[in-house]
């Protein structure tokens, strides 16, 4: 499970770099009276030809998106912002690291119009393992369905990668927690299976690999997409469609996808065993493949893998 950060040196802001200490933010930003931020979290993993960094120009392409739904794209292109990240792990000597792309407002107004805040942009990566933990990877996680809800379509634009989009995944989190759970799963307003906290969710029926669709409850996932694409290379046949809660009961295996989660089981929902508990056979072949893949170890068709050099 995910502890106390532990910075880099280095983070890049605006064609700059600065040190981890001095990236600070005014208490009157947007950023912070609002939750005027988009961000996107990239893996950079060490693989055999050298560090590099995963489905990188998707993630930029998707916080140019967020960045245009709220109105504050930053003054970069996507290959821009490649460099940069290229110069950034460089800079901090890194062989695999998490990236964090962010775009904020900061300080310049003090209500919600934001022509007067201006628009910052900032790299900082870090070195972190398993989000759930190693060991999660191999044999699972306890989940919990949330009774937080995720949030309607039209009421915020869950499609956007925004900070305030997960204050109620912190309310997810913290409520599973307390019940001694490593994870939720949070269903939309009309009791329809979403997504967790902050990954996708999939489950195996039949053999086959269903995922809710997205509904403008959830986040369209990269590496959701990246799981449909492998599950077609390996031939297994995906659903993708309205999941009913009882689903999550009956499911022979489930599992999370994610920038940070990568591919975790899932063993349990409510205290109910999912299949025999661990790591299912189907999941076992999407997250091997997934791993293979991230870390330059298998064929890429796709071109999804950009080394630094």
């Amino acid at each position: 499970m995910a502890g106390r950060l532990e910075g880099s040196p280095w983070i890049w802001k605006d064609n700059d770099f600065i040190r981890w200490e001095d990236a600070t933010v005014h208490v009157m930003s947007l950023a912070v009276q609002f939750a005027a931020s988009v961000f996107e979290g990239i893996r950079c993993y060490d693989t055999p030809n050298g560090p590099a960094v995963f489905r990188v120009h998707d993630h930029l392409k998707r916080l140019m998106s967020s960045s245009r739904t709220y109105r504050m794209q930053p003054d970069y292109t996507i290959d821009e912002l490649v460099e940069a990240i290229r110069a950034t792990v460089r800079r901090n000597e890194l062989d695999a690291c998490y990236i964090r792309p962010t775009v904020l407002r900061g300080f310049g107004s003090s209500s919600m119009h934001p022509e007067h805040s201006p628009i910052e942009t900032y790299i900082p990566v870090w070195p972190w393992g398993a989000y759930l933990g190693e060991e999660a990877l191999a044999q699972g996680v306890d989940v919990c369905v949330s009774s937080w809800n995720r949030p309607a379509p039209n009421t915020i634009p869950s499609g956007a990668k925004s900070a305030g989009n997960y204050l109620v995944s912190a309310l997810m989190v913290m409520e599973a927690s307390s019940h001694g759970y490593a994870e939720a799963i949070g269903l939309g307003p009309g009791g329809l299976v979403s997504e967790g906290s902050g990954q996708n969710l999939f489950m195996v029926v039949d053999g086959e690999v269903v995922t809710p669709i997205l509904d403008g409850t959830s986040l369209s996932g990269i590496t959701r997409h990246t799981v449909l694409k492998i599950a077609a290379e390996l031939d297994i046949t995906v659903r993708e469609q309205l999941v009913p809660r009882e689903m999550l009961y009956a499911a022979e295996e489930l599992f999370f996808t994610g920038t940070a989660s990568e591919v975790t089981p899932i063993r349990s929902v409510d205290g109910l065993e999912v299949g025999e508990g661990r790591r299912g056979p189907v999941t076992r072949r999407i997250q091997r493949r997934f791993l293979e893949l991230a870390g330059g170890e298998g064929p890429d068709p796709w071109g999804w893998v950009t080394y630094l050099d």
